[in-house]
């Protein structure tokens, strides 16, 4: 059997996928064959035919894994999927897909790296907790939290009784998106915090603000819109600046800074046009547009189509207003996609910097 680490959280969106990306291309250094699984999954794309987690499919195509996606991610939980575990209750079902599935990617492997999905009581409505699973598989954990002080020791310490219960062991703790400011004096207290809980902290990394940065395929994502315009390789442009256009051209160019989407109106054509117009003429300004969202589902007319498409900038349709999406877009997680390999290479960075490898290859 392969080494194994599970890979927990004390929440969702604390960096576990962050994590699993970093060290998988850290431990490639160390293990000849390294697999990966992601038992249960709450966020998916239909992928060959199957509902995939997306976490799955991002390492799956990271570094070409060579095993049937399904297997990497074997439960993806779809809407009434508790519903109907409540009403009709039978682990034994979900717990041989995993460890079939487990099984399957753990062949020719000598390392399995194992995402969970939030804290370790997450499953338990269908029998199969984050703290059941990593015992089901033999494999220690472990426990990432976001970063501060009080609140990842605290949270972590939510989370250990449930794994002790079941009986497994934690190999230790990463405290991730650090304020990077305070990163020195944060780094020294929870390691001191933890140590006095019995913890060892395998590594602190630092908050780059560039990792939740979206680009405009987020965009597609999130309201499901449809692209009039925009080369393949700006779509992976990242979005640094949100500016409502809805002033004049000329006060609108002053509130831009730079790689900036514009939301708009498809009626406002003149003012579309006056930007594109600015962005081509100001080389110093070469990245002034990532993108424009334009709301109400409203199409330009056909002269403006056509200097977008030149412009190679993509243009976003969409159905909803402009209040509603920038409400939607501030409650959006933005979630790292294959293609944005500037992420993916400071993401390794960021790990290899800051995780104690050698503790942690100690510990499984």
């Amino acid at each position: 059997m392969p080494k194994k680490i599970f890979i927990a959280a004390t929440r969702q969106n604390d960096g576990k996928t962050t994590l699993s990306l970093g060290l998988m291309a850290i431990l490639k250094q160390n293990f000849k064959n390294i697999g990966f699984i992601k038992p249960i999954g709450q966020r998916y794309l239909v992928e060959q035919g199957y509902n995939i987690d997306e976490d799955s499919y991002l390492i799956e195509e990271t570094f070409g894994i060579k095993c049937n996606l399904k297997d990497m991610s074997p439960i993806a939980i779809e809407k009434g999927f508790t519903q109907k575990y409540i009403e009709n209750p039978d682990k034994k079902p979900l717990e041989k897909q995993i460890k079939d599935s487990f099984c399957k990617v753990s062949e020719g492997n000598d390392l399995v790296v194992i995402e969970g999905t939030g804290h370790a009581g997450v499953g338990s409505v269908f029998d199969m907790s984050n703290a059941t699973v990593a015992k089901m598989l033999d494999s220690k954990v472990i426990i990432v939290s976001a970063g501060g002080i009080g609140r990842p020791i605290d949270e972590v310490m939510l989370s250990v009784p449930l794994f002790e219960k079941v009986g497994v062991e934690i190999a230790g703790v990463i405290v991730n998106k650090i304020q990077a400011s305070k990163y020195q004096k944060i780094h020294e207290l929870v390691k001191k915090g933890f140590k006095q809980h019995g913890l060892e902290v395998l590594g602190a990394i630092p908050y780059l603000k560039m990792l939740d940065m979206p680009t405009m395929l987020h965009m597609k994502d999130e309201f499901k819109g449809r692209f009039i315009s925009g080369s393949d390789e700006n779509m992976y442009s990242l979005i640094t600046n949100i500016v409502i256009a809805t002033a004049r051209p000329n006060t609108v160019l002053r509130h831009m800074k730079d790689r900036n989407l514009i939301i708009t109106s498809g009626d406002r054509e003149e003012l579309i046009k006056f930007l594109l117009k600015q962005a081509k003429k100001q080389s110093a300004k070469k990245d002034l547009l990532t993108g424009f969202i334009i709301t109400c589902g409203l199409i330009p007319n056909r002269s403006v189509r056509r200097l977008l498409e030149e412009s190679g900038i993509p243009a976003l349709i969409v159905q909803e207003d402009t209040y509603e999406v920038i409400t939607r877009i501030e409650e959006m997680i933005v979630k790292i996609r294959p293609g944005e390999q500037d992420k993916i290479n400071m993401i390794v960075r960021l790990v290899q910097d800051h995780l104690n490898i050698d503790a942690l290859l100690s510990k499984i």
